[in-house]
């Protein structure tokens, strides 16, 4: 029925056609929903592959679903946790879907509109790699921020990270990350603090009367594990390894349980979408950087546990290893996770007022991806001219 539909409206959106001007739209969702019916290329030799675009991004947005998933359940958990409420299973699930969906209308309808707009301007197929992006800022970023400020932290992100270079494939940073640095530097009351993570929490403080248990209490925390250790001792927070490794604890939805971001590794790993060298070198870098701090007394916190704190593993999995903007060589990938892991962990031990390190140093490092790139290919050509000349 889809596919008649779509052959039925193709003349009129073709060049010629009374709808031209909504080509670029009716292409992006007929492709949507089925496999384009044209080659690779008229001549020459091609790779012809089942595989395109849009199933690489649809395998990426699969394995970020039980994330996804957990965090919707957790975000009901720390609400019922905090406010002392009897919440069962699913009454915890309903709230979080009922918090986290405005997120996702707004990233959504904002980051389509202006890449369908943008198309069209240029007369060119809509891209798809907002798809991902698009999924990833709602899982990122505090529930509970007003959602004007995730609008222009989206529009900002999809305008200035990704049109203004070409579009899909042209950015230098990973877009959904530029979203969240945006509402990091302008308007950092909503993103850091105690009371950001917890849904509803903000609020209820606001209008002086948070409820735990019933009574009216002082104040409620809702600061993540991270900030604890960055201030008192991770044990301040009353959270073991297995709290961090399950992901019952505050923090963003997505970046929280170790064991949900795990499973999308795996799917992404066996699918060939991601590089396991990336992932791999991240931790190393981390280990040693975390171990070097313990062993000099900067932190009483070890290596391994700070693999479970904060997004790490979120960004290590899902951002680091965007292949936009990574290193593309296979050497330049093992420096660029290691320098990712490590100067995540710098920023952890040496700054105290911002103990979530991940989404700098990722950002720093699609800086460098390029040169990195550069001076690997660089050395190789090097290397092979010094062993043509003792030939």
């Amino acid at each position: 029925m889809a596919k008649n539909f779509f052959d039925k409206i193709r003349p009129a959106v073709s060049e010629g056609g009374k709808l031209h001007w909504l080509h670029s739209s009716v292409d992006a969702f007929e492709t949507f929903f089925f496999v384009p019916d044209r080659t690779t290329g008229k001549g020459g030799v091609h790779v012809k592959d089942c595989v395109d675009l849009k199933r690489i991004l649809i395998v990426v947005v699969m394995s970020l679903v039980p994330a996804l998933l957990f965090g919707i359940w957790n975000l009901g958990q720390q609400h019922s946790i905090v406010f002392g409420l009897d919440w069962g299973f699913w009454q915890k699930v309903w709230y979080g879907f009922v918090k986290i969906i405005p997120l996702y209308l707004v990233s959504y309808i904002v980051g389509l509109a202006i890449e369908f707009t943008s198309a069209q301007l240029k007369g060119h197929e809509v891209s798809e790699g907002y798809l991902v992006s698009g999924f990833l800022i709602p899982l990122i970023v505090p529930v509970d921020v007003p959602l004007w400020m995730l609008a222009i932290a989206v529009a900002f992100a999809v305008i200035i990270g990704k049109e203004v270079f070409g579009g899909t494939g042209m950015n230098i940073w990973n877009p959904a990350l530029l979203a969240r640095a945006f509402l990091f530097f302008s308007y950092p009351s909503k993103m850091s603090g105690d009371t950001v993570w917890v849904g509803g929490l903000n609020k209820a403080l606001a209008g002086g009367t948070p409820w735990k248990g019933g009574e009216v209490v002082d104040a409620l925390s809702g600061a993540t594990p991270l900030s604890h250790a960055s201030l008192d001792g991770l044990s301040a927070a009353g959270t073991s390894a297995w709290n961090l490794f399950l992901g019952d604890i505050p923090g963003a939805v997505g970046e929280t349980s170790v064991i949900a971001i795990l499973i999308g590794a795996l799917l992404l790993i066996c699918t060939g979408v991601a590089s396991w060298k990336i992932m791999c070198s991240s931790v190393v870098g981390a280990l040693c950087i975390g171990w070097l701090g313990t062993a000099f007394g900067v932190t009483d916190i070890p290596a391994w546990e700070q693999l479970l704190m904060g997004g790490f593993a979120f960004g290590t999995v899902f951002m680091a290893t965007d292949p936009v903007t990574s290193a593309q060589t296979e050497t330049g990938k093992w420096i660029y996770g290691f320098l990712i892991g490590a100067l995540c962990i710098t920023v952890r031990l040496f700054n105290p007022g911002y103990p979530e390190g991940m989404m700098l140093a990722i950002l720093l490092m699609n800086t460098f991806a390029p040169l990195i790139d550069h001076y690997v290919v660089d050395a190789n050509v090097k290397r092979r001219l010094k062993r043509a000349k003792t030939v």
